[in-house]
């Protein structure tokens, strides 16, 4: 038999505020410090169509989003009743129709550098996979072939790595490769030059002469209306015979038909790529045509580590927002006043 103080407490339970996330997943911690504050979790199926979102939203009124699969556009936003923060489980918004949360007074708070060592490490694996070809050698072994004979590999011990972005996970590349050799160059405009060379690298204040300059090319910057295709057909003739592209940042920084057609004619030598210009993709993306090309599912910085510090980044996020605490300025995408809010 319930007694008054057991259903009060029901009561009080079934009037907690919602967090709803983008996808299936959130770290222990995370969901922990959520419910510790006061919050009951919710979760959205994979990558949700707009649809599926806003009948969530519409099911849970949640307070807070925590965005990690899929786009969360106008229409979702829009549907957020009670909606005040979201949250991005990482750095990348270009995911989130900031314009709309923006007008409906929804503040979008990032959770940046939770994942860069993840990246980082990735990314750096992608470079040794790719100049290294150890999956169409692996392939070969497999397929009972042995190809030392007619085999001539590289050292990337010499080799110039260029990085387009200064932040956290290229600081963190900055440090894994530091010991090997690489001839280390980054542009960054938002980025000092006393910053840049703080990172142990140099400052290249033209993005074309970085380009010129790079035996490999990796990204780690945001994608924005103003970087979209920064790598088409022009930008990566600019880059060296036989030179390497790899991209753990966002998908839209490259032209994939240009990139396929540069791999195709042997002016890029090979590329390791973990993002892409639709995600998932419809079908099999065409560059997994190449046996030039290493392809990972945008799953750079998806590891236990990574997921729990950005999982409680993107939560105490919200939390904090909520309960009046400033959060850092390098967290906060948008700025929204007192008159739009709801």
């Amino acid at each position: 038999m319930r007694t008054v103080a057991d259903n009060q407490w029901r009561k009080t339970l079934e009037n907690r505020p919602a967090i709803l996330v983008t996808g299936p997943y959130l770290a222990d911690e995370a969901r922990q410090y959520a419910e510790a504050a006061g919050y009951d979790v919710y979760h959205t199926p994979a990558y949700p169509t707009a649809e599926v979102l806003v009948e969530h939203i519409n099911r849970h009124d949640p307070v807070g989003i925590v965005s990690r699969m899929g786009r969360f556009g106008a229409e979702a936003v829009a549907a957020g009743r009670s909606l005040k923060v979201i949250s991005k489980h990482g750095a990348g918004v270009d995911n989130i129709d900031v314009d709309a949360a923006t007008h409906h007074g929804v503040q979008v708070i990032r959770a940046a550098g939770g994942n860069a060592v993840s990246v980082a490490e990735h990314a750096v694996a992608l470079m040794f996979a790719t100049v290294k070809r150890l999956l169409p050698l692996d392939a070969g072994m497999r397929q009972g072939r042995w190809e030392k004979a007619e085999f001539l590999g590289r050292e990337l011990s010499g080799m110039r790595l260029g990085l387009v972005g200064g932040g956290a996970i290229a600081a963190a590349v900055v440090r894994i490769v530091k010991g090997m050799g690489l001839d280390v160059a980054v542009y960054d405009p938002y980025a000092s030059p006393e910053a840049i060379r703080s990172l142990g690298a140099e400052p290249i204040d033209d993005i074309d002469t970085l380009l010129s300059r790079s035996d490999i090319v990796s990204l780690h910057c945001p994608l924005t209306e103003a970087n979209a295709h920064l790598l088409d057909a022009r930008t990566l003739a600019l880059m060296p015979k036989d030179s390497y592209v790899i991209n753990t940042s966002r998908g839209g920084l490259i032209d994939e038909k240009a990139l396929l057609a540069a791999l195709e004619n042997g002016h890029i030598a090979g590329a390791g790529l973990d993002t892409f210009e639709r995600e998932p993709p419809e079908g099999v993306n065409p560059l997994a045509g190449s046996e030039r090309v290493i392809l990972t599912p945008h799953i750079a910085g998806v590891t236990e580590e990574a997921g729990t510090r950005v999982g409680v980044l993107a939560v105490s996020g919200i939390v904090d927002f909520l309960s009046g605490t400033a959060l850092p300025p390098a967290r906060m995408v948008n700025s929204i006043s007192e008159t739009t809010c709801s």
